[in-house]
């Protein structure tokens, strides 16, 4: 049979082509796609060329194994239905909806332990949140909120209001969040944000330090960008935690701290969802944080978070969009 498949060809090239697929084999099944998430982010340092050399795709995922370098598929968000079985699979596996790590195209072959099943009651579009929840976990896991905090959070991407969600669920003292976007300001306040600002503003940082008072307790930095890194040390307080969770690719960061950060005592923690931080080993394993993910998808209603939609046909449309008009996107799905 034949499938389409996405490919990054070169900076700003995207295209679509068709594939030979063989039917499945004896331990493996036939996954026909629904609908794949675009994570904004990564996939836009991918699309803009700006992915470090030299460095792997991502060693915890086998379907994205080897490193960054053109042509490339990509994507780890999908969401499609089992079709088609191999005589060793159990046939309990036949039409179940299932999630994988995998990158945009309509057909692929995988084996069950590749597959994660969506529990009843969620959608193909909701499952397909699974990701970029995991990771908003993995950020509150890591930044560990204490009760009557105050928190700040840059950047209210996808990722950013899924962590805005969870952190609202808290009782903590203050919640502010900073997007340059309208759209995304917007949605972070109906999301539990106490406040949202334009980290652009003219004084910003004296506005957030007087807000804050003392500081903040745990900073999040999610907005991809250098600038916002240094704005987030600058209003973090004393022993305060700073949690970085952007990955700036080729982006170089110059971090002021030839001022108080030499005394601040403040803890700069990187956070990444594809482990787990090493004192949470003892109990906690990945199958017990997706289970977390999904109960929390459940109560998130993140459909709400979808803004466009692309037929895979039109995937360069959808590239377009976020490269050159970011401000009206949140979350981009292709569909199949």
């Amino acid at each position: 049979m034949k499938r389409t498949s996405l490919y990054f060809n070169a900076p700003r090239q995207v295209t679509i082509r068709e594939e030979n697929l063989p039917p499945p084999g004896r331990d493996q099944v036939l996954v026909q796609s629904i609908c794949s998430a675009i994570s904004p982010g990564t996939e836009s340092l991918i699309y803009r060329g700006q992915f470090p050399p030299d460095v792997a795709v991502d060693a915890s995922i086998p379907t994205l194994s080897g490193e960054f370098g053109y042509p490339l598929k990509y994507g780890y968000s999908l969401v499609g239905r089992v079709i088609a079985t191999g005589a060793e699979i159990d046939p309990t596996w036949d039409d179940r909806l299932v999630f994988a790590f995998q990158p945009h195209e309509s057909h692929f072959l995988a084996s069950p332990k590749e597959l994660i099943p969506v529990p009843g009651g969620l959608s193909a579009e909701e499952a397909v949140f699974l990701p970029n929840m995991e990771t908003a976990i993995n950020f509150v896991m890591d930044g560990a909120p204490l009760i009557g905090e105050k928190v700040v959070i840059f950047g209210q991407g996808i990722v950013g209001l899924l962590t805005t969600t969870l952190l609202a669920r808290f009782p903590l003292d203050d919640l502010v969040t900073l997007d340059r976007y309208p759209l995304r300001r917007q949605v972070s306040l109906a999301r539990g944000a106490q406040a949202c600002l334009d980290p652009a503003e003219a004084h910003i940082l004296e506005e957030l330090k007087k807000r804050l008072s003392i500081g903040s307790d745990l900073t999040y930095e999610l907005s991809g960008s250098p600038t916002g890194l240094d704005q987030a040390l600058a209003v973090t307080g004393f022993a305060g935690r700073l949690v970085i969770g952007s990955w700036y690719g080729q982006k170089r960061v110059n971090l002021d701290l030839g001022g108080q950060f030499h005394r601040s005592r403040i803890r700069l923690i990187s956070s990444q969802v594809s482990s787990l931080a090493p004192e949470l080993s003892g109990r906690w394993t990945k199958a017990r944080r997706f289970e977390v993910t999904w109960k929390m998808l459940a109560a998130a209603e993140p459909l709400a978070f979808i803004t466009q939609r692309f037929p895979i046909e039109q995937a360069a449309q959808a590239y377009e969009l976020l490269d050159q008009c970011p401000q009206d996107a949140i979350q981009v799905l292709l569909t199949y």
